[in-house]
């Protein structure tokens, strides 16, 4: 066995992936959240801010990127969410990289990777964990946001993978639409399957 085994974790907007995640670190399982790697990367002396600013002028100040004037420039615009990947994700790639080189005799460890299917796929991961709930909660859940309205809300989800196909093409779903405790269960025992082979 060489190195530990890598999960991938993702859901939709709104389905409690980074409560599930939470989980995971509270079992004792090294997480690496791409979305904190992301605000590290935009925040104030953040590694991007300053090509982000000279891609999107006007969308930083000395607090890194303002999430809201860089949201407006990309949504909608597909070529300028390519350009603004294209910076992201090897900058991304390379903490993970780092991440994995920290934690390489753990058992285990996941990747928190919101956009896994839609971006980088399931490759580099051996198992997939979904996070999932019903439309009716995850609608709940994410127009009580700051900031969210229903419109943005539809224009996020169509770039998202519909939650069904990633249940599909999930080893694992956890449903966070029950009561805490019985997610929180359903955490332990998907741990405790991903152990098993490694006992």
């Amino acid at each position: 066995m060489t190195g530990p085994v890598i999960i991938g974790l993702t859901g939709s907007i709104g389905m409690g992936k980074s409560t599930v995640a939470q989980m995971f670190a509270d079992a004792g399982v090294p997480v690496f959240d791409a979305d904190a790697a992301v605000h590290s990367l935009q925040g104030p002396g953040g590694a991007l801010v300053k090509d982000i600013e000279a891609l999107f002028p006007g969308t930083t100040n000395e607090q890194g990127v303002d999430r809201q004037k860089l949201g407006a420039a990309v949504l909608g615009n597909s070529d300028a969410l390519k350009w603004l990947e294209a910076l992201i994700h090897p900058a991304v790639g390379a903490m993970r990289l780092e991440f994995l080189n920290t934690h390489k005799d753990a058992p285990m460890i996941l990747f928190d990777i919101p956009l896994l299917f839609e971006k980088t796929g399931a490759d580099g991961v051996d198992h997939v964990i979904v996070v999932s709930a019903t439309e009716q909660d995850q609608r709940d859940r994410v127009l009580r946001r700051p900031g969210m309205t229903a419109e943005k809300f539809e224009t996020i989800k169509s770039l998202q993978m519909p939650d069904e196909e990633k249940r599909k093409r999930a080893d694992f779903v956890i449903d966070t639409s029950l009561p805490l405790g019985e997610t929180r269960r359903q955490v332990q025992n998907t741990i405790e399957k991903l152990k098993a082979p490694l006992a």
